[in-house]
């Protein structure tokens, strides 16, 4: 961290004292009380007050790890705020070290529900990331294909898919980027099959898209290309894909690798750095051409899969299965019933049953977790621990009921 200059200390002290003095004025503009203390003690006093704040302010001003920890506990639009303080917290806060750590504490209050967004505390909602979508003057629209560790990964909503646009939007610090298209031309972009963000503080600082297209109309061969937030540029890799069971809709982005949902015949993921396509165990309830994932997703480092094993095929008994850190095998992580909900939601008994899994969100306590349901019209919040539940929205539009694919908002100060 650099040396904190005169200059510097003095403008960080000045605003420490500037809060000070401003909680005194609250305080004087308080009703009046008759002391009967001696003046000249009263004003003694006051003087001394004011000096141990001066003091307090320049010792937090002039001392970068006490005003790290301190600033580590702030709310993020307070840490956006007070990058305009002076120049040295700009740096401050700007720094990859502290933008880590602050990170490390993983705060999600919602998720997006298409493009529109949805508070995981009803009674805490809290200002929205973003109104709408606008950070770029797409003609077409723009829409949200994936959410990585509080990057999201967006295109054009409209149009052929050799026409997209690509672009990473961070919606905490509204900083964007608009990602090259991939080399080669109209044809070759129109056959991308899958495009998917790979984004960790840790592990993958610089963030990374991986382009899967097929390589001949028709053909079961797929090649694999790798784009660079650090370099700038995409890279083809050397591994190729023959498969006649494709599937690359939706992937998620766990311990190096992109994954797609499994099922019977498609179960791998793809290792970014030894640039690998690597086979993907098979839960022990998903053995059958007919069973299907009903959730797939990340939340604080687990990976997660839900399946349901309800002989009825009702989908009300899950198992929410978590992924071994080695890729080694699922185990059951939690276990849902689901029959409770239908007193007071009937509308789950419909046929076909009008409800899905939307996401798996691990607390910060294991007390905390919960999952979310979409059960007609309504997003249902709901304790894997305690059985209870809250409906977080009534509000979701037609186009989400048919493919409940959420996305979830963590705040980052991750820049690039």
């Amino acid at each position: 961290m650099e040396t904190l200059t005169l200059k510097q200390n003095q403008e960080d002290t000045h605003f420490l004292q500037h809060s000070e003095n401003h909680s005194k004025k609250m305080l004087n503009n308080r009703p009046k009380i008759k002391k009967t203390l001696d003046a000249s003690f009263s004003k003694a006093s006051m003087e001394d007050c004011d000096q141990q704040s001066t003091h307090s302010g320049a010792v937090i001003g002039s001392n970068d790890d006490l005003l790290t920890e301190i600033l580590l506990r702030l709310p993020v639009t307070s840490i956006l705020r007070f990058k305009s303080v002076s120049k040295h917290w700009r740096l401050l806060l700007s720094d990859r070290h502290f933008t880590r750590r602050y990170d490390s504490f993983l705060k999600s209050p919602g998720l997006f529900a298409g493009n529109v967004y949805v508070p995981f505390d009803v009674e805490n909602r809290g200002t929205p990331p973003f109104r709408s979508l606008e950070f770029y003057p797409d003609p077409r629209g723009i829409r949200i294909v994936q959410s990585c560790n509080g990057l999201l990964l967006c295109c054009s909503e409209q149009g052929s898919i050799g026409a997209r646009k690509y672009y990473v939007f961070n919606p905490t610090t509204k900083q964007f980027a608009i990602i090259p298209s991939v080399p080669g031309g109209y044809k070759v972009r129109n056959t991308t099959c899958f495009m998917g963000l790979a984004f960790h503080q840790t592990d993958c600082p610089h963030y990374k898209l991986v382009c899967i297209r097929r390589l001949q109309p028709g053909m079961p061969l797929f090649q694999f290309q790798i784009y660079s937030s650090d370099t700038g540029e995409w890279k083809i890799c050397t591994v190729t894909l023959d498969t006649h069971w494709s599937f690359f809709k939706k992937g998620v982005y766990w311990n190096g690798a992109i994954h797609w949902a499994p099922w019977y015949h498609n179960h791998f993921y793809f290792n970014i750095e030894a640039e690998q396509v690597q086979t993907l165990p098979l839960p022990v309830d998903m053995t059958s051409f007919n069973t299907m994932t009903m959730y797939f997703g990340e939340s604080r480092g687990h990976l997660h899969l839900t399946v349901g094993v309800d002989p009825k095929g009702t989908s009300l008994h899950q198992n929410v299965y978590e992924m071994l850190s080695d890729h080694s095998g699922w185990f059951v992580k939690y276990q849902l019933q689901l029959h409770e909900l239908w007193g007071a939601f009937p509308e789950m008994a419909r046929s076909p049953y009008d409800f899905n899994v939307v996401d798996v969100v691990r607390g910060e306590k294991e007390e905390d977790t919960f999952i979310v349901l979409r059960i007609s019209w309504k997003l249902i919040r709901y304790n894997v621990h305690d059985k209870s539940f809250r409906q977080m929205s009534d509000v979701i539009d037609h186009a989400f009921r048919k493919d409940p694919f959420a996305h979830r908002y963590i705040e980052t100060l991750a820049y690039f």
